[in-house]
């Protein structure tokens, strides 16, 4: 019967962590993290998001500010706004909810490259990138450090494991395929135009999906014992289901995590453990 990777149970539990740190930092300094988070447009799903990260943020001692544009806004009123919160000294972290009303799409890069890269807080500017390249995971997205950390808490052996990651996006596939690398395991990367998928998916030790098709993996495609982090978010009739049928797998895997109640929490936690790295760089130079 395959273990649980309480992601829900270990997000609450360094958020505690984290909230004592950042208590004894404003007491000494008398200065807090903050974070802001520029929403553009009224997407649903990213004012969720974002209402649930600046709720985290509340509870642990982080301030937090939203600055809305609307999505008729221009390129030099979104650059402009950028420019304004990196100049601000009070704001320690940036994010940029994505993805990006469709007239935005092609420049986003453009934008993660205008936020200050030691406010960068979602680890996307060039320069963090560049560095996890190297393994330096100071500034890294935060669910692949979530799901690192989780598979870490859990003991759960790395080392030599075929790791097969359905995703290359830049938020979740290819900052793992350097950080599972820099624990010496063997990755492999599927993705639309992959051959033989379910070939590939067969021969995992670890499998992470991030794909968006809810009940994707099922018993009959892994092999005994594979661990399993399940990534993926829809909704079905009201309900979040993941990308992996957990019921019917959860006797094949050693190790799985719920969805929701897996990655969710964790990414929510590292986005402010990365705020908190952000604030103690800045208030120390």
């Amino acid at each position: 019967m395959g273990k649980v990777l309480n992601g829900k149970e270990l997000a609450e539990r360094l958020n505690s962590e984290l909230k004592n740190k950042i208590n004894l930092d404003y007491q000494r300094t008398g200065i807090k993290p903050k974070l802001a988070a520029i929403l553009v447009g009224d997407d649903p799903a990213s004012k969720l998001y974002i209402t649930i990260k600046r709720k985290t943020c509340a509870e642990i001692g982080i301030d937090s500010t939203l600055v809305k544009l609307n999505r008729e806004c221009t390129k030099a009123e979104l650059f402009t706004k950028i420019s304004e919160l990196n100049n601000d000294t009070t704001v320690h972290g940036i994010i940029l909810q994505l993805p990006l009303p469709v007239k935005f799409k092609p420049f986003t890069l453009e934008f993660i490259e205008k936020i200050d890269p030691l406010k960068d807080v979602d680890g996307l500017h060039p320069i963090n990138k560049g560095k996890l390249f190297d393994y330096n995971e100071e500034i890294v997205p935060a669910t692949p450090k979530g799901i690192i950390t989780l598979l870490e808490y859990y003991n759960v052996e790395l080392k030599g494991k075929h790791v097969v990651i359905i995703n290359r996006s830049n938020l979740v596939g290819k900052p793992l395929i350097f950080m599972f690398l820099k624990r010496n395991a063997t990755v492999t990367v599927c993705h639309t135009s992959t051959s033989d998928l379910e070939n590939h998916i067969k021969k995992a030790d670890i499998l992470v999906v991030a794909i968006g098709q809810p009940d994707f993996i099922t018993k009959d495609k892994i092999k005994e014992g594979v661990v399993i982090i399940d990534v993926g978010t829809s909704r079905v009739n009201g309900k979040t289901r993941g990308d992996v049928n957990f019921e019917e797998v959860l006797g094949t895997c050693s190790w799985i995590t719920p969805n929701p109640g897996g990655v969710g929490p964790m990414t929510v936690s590292f986005l402010l453990q990365n705020t908190y790295n952000a604030y103690k760089r800045q208030i120390s130079e």
